[in-house]
């Protein structure tokens, strides 16, 4: 199977499109994942420039968040449809609202299993804080009513959500894991969804609790024939990544933890 690793644009919107492709291609990254966004233009050219230079392209739904349920569905396909315009492999989609009611959230799943359908693009659902995947338990709901939805899995969501390195939770998580299609690989823990710096010894821990669940979904993968997974090292600026008060500078490089985390795991699903 065939690790493709993606950088995240988020993060990196000071760079002109042409500049973060640069640096995208000198990390050694096979592609980026891109959040599209209303009035975006700088995005829309680089999800545009990365298929011209060769680099896998994702790009992400994340703006919809309307209270009003007929307003949801309308912009939710408007910008689904967008997003399918590039040709990405995929589309992650930041799904419905925890708000909602598990018939409202089935409705905005309708939406995107009929524009998957009629664009031929896969579009997997992000486990997401606010979205209706923002717990193991509701979405495991979710996939009883729904079993054909697949997941962008982000554990550092449920970490924070749930209060815990989600220790007791193996039987309602496992049986999820066979619905993972895409991983954002970042590390949260019991207070928040992102950790300073994982390089750091004093978070273990918690990057250990990841690698528990990320070692399942790649070794499943594997045998099941898959012949390409990808990943996203999806750690955030700030204030995603903490900084320190008054000078507001971050504890550490983003950019610089996104490679780390892409190296890490590549060396450690290596084939032999």
């Amino acid at each position: 199977m065939k690790l493709l690793f993606l950088c995240p644009r988020w993060g990196s919107e000071s760079y002109s499109a042409s500049e973060f492709i640069r640096r995208v291609k000198e990390a050694g990254y096979d592609g980026v994942e891109v959040g599209l966004s209303d009035g975006d233009s700088v995005a829309d050219e680089v999800a545009s420039l990365a298929k011209s230079q060769g680099l896998e392209l994702v790009t992400q739904h994340w703006m919809t968040a309307d209270r009003d349920m007929e307003k949801h569905l309308e912009l939710f396909e408007k910008r689904l449809r967008h997003a399918a315009g590039f040709e990405p492999l995929f589309i992650n989609s930041h799904t419905g609202r925890n708000l909602f009611s598990l018939e409202q959230n089935k409705r905005v799943f309708a939406v995107s299993e009929s524009v998957s359908a009629s664009i031929g693009i896969p579009i997997y659902h992000e486990t997401h804080r606010g979205r209706c995947c923002h717990t193991p338990w509701r979405t495991a709901e979710l996939l009883r009513a729904m079993p054909t939805l697949k997941l962008v899995l982000d554990m550092s969501h449920w970490c924070n959500v749930c209060e815990s390195l989600l220790q007791d939770q193996d039987d309602i998580i496992e049986p999820l894991l066979p619905a993972v299609s895409h991983i954002h690989a970042r590390v949260g823990w019991e207070h928040g969804p992102q950790v300073s710096d994982p390089r750091a010894p004093e978070w273990a821990n918690a990057l250990n609790a990841h690698f528990k669940w990320w070692d399942k979904i790649i070794a499943a993968r594997r045998a099941e024939g898959v012949s390409q997974f990808t990943i996203t090292p999806e750690f955030g600026p700030p204030p995603y990544l903490p900084t320190l008060p008054y000078t507001c500078q971050p504890v550490a490089s983003q950019w610089d933890i996104n490679v780390h985390m892409m190296n890490l795991l590549r060396a450690r699903y290596a084939v032999s």
